[in-house]
């Protein structure tokens, strides 16, 4: 059964590690992580920010109401770097730079990105490839969108691998949905907090020529993000 991991405990919020296929809130009889969190930890917890269902990785949760509209202030005002790690098979368009548009409703309850830039979604990018067939992203969101990551990876023509939504059939579909929160890094009343978790689960996350490749970038949050990335808004 999906399940959660309690990665640091400070003062007035938690930092845990939600596994892939766990829900946040509770979902057809089957608790979520904050009922899950709730009844292990024997307090309540109150949500800042979330993952998709599919996506596993690192997240805040609050002690109080209070502390929950401290931090999801922070990232309303974009002031938490976050750095997610994906996998996919496909070969995109360019190896980095900067994913852009408006994000606009599409067929079967997905999303899509337009060339239009009246609220554009924003995405930079970095990727290195693993082994033939198979290629790390480095992806860190500039805006907060529903899906934003997963339609940004399938603008580039590399959909992550494992998304029943964005990505098209392949014959031997993977264990899961290869998209990872990997770093969260912020600040508050005057002390850095940053976080980082690698992926605990996937067999293409766990081969030894993925983990060397992430090992060897080091921390995230320290990669040299060029200065002129360029741009990609497509349909």
């Amino acid at each position: 059964m999906p399940d959660f991991e309690v990665i640091a405990q400070e003062p007035g919020f938690f930092v845990v590690h939600k596994d892939p296929g766990l829900d946040f809130h509770d979902c057809d009889g089957r608790p979520g992580l904050c009922t899950l969190v709730r009844d292990r930890l024997g307090r309540r917890v109150f949500p800042v920010h979330r993952l998709d269902k599919a996506t596993s990785g690192l997240l805040l949760l609050a002690e109080s109401r209070e502390w929950a509209g401290v931090l999801a202030g922070l990232f309303r005002e974009r002031a938490v770097s976050k750095y997610y790690v994906a996998l996919s098979d496909m070969a995109p368009h360019k190896k980095q730079g900067l994913i852009q548009g408006d994000m606009v409703r599409s067929r079967r309850g997905s999303w899509m990105l337009a060339r239009t830039m009246e609220r554009p979604a924003r995405t930079r990018f970095l990727s290195w490839s693993v082994r033939p067939g198979l290629r790390l992203f480095v992806l860190k969101p500039m805006t907060g969108r529903t899906h934003q990551l997963r339609v940004a990876m399938k603008s580039l023509g590399a959909p992550v691998l494992g998304d029943v939504l964005y990505h098209p059939i392949v014959p031997e579909w993977p264990d899961r949905m290869y998209l990872h929160a990997h770093t969260l890094r912020f600040s508050l009343d005057g002390k850095d907090y940053a976080y980082a978790c690698p992926p605990k689960s996937g067999a293409m996350f766990l081969e030894d020529a993925t983990r060397s490749a992430l090992e060897a970038l080091g921390p995230l949050d320290a990669l040299a993000w060029p200065r002129s990335a360029g741009s990609s808004s497509r349909m």
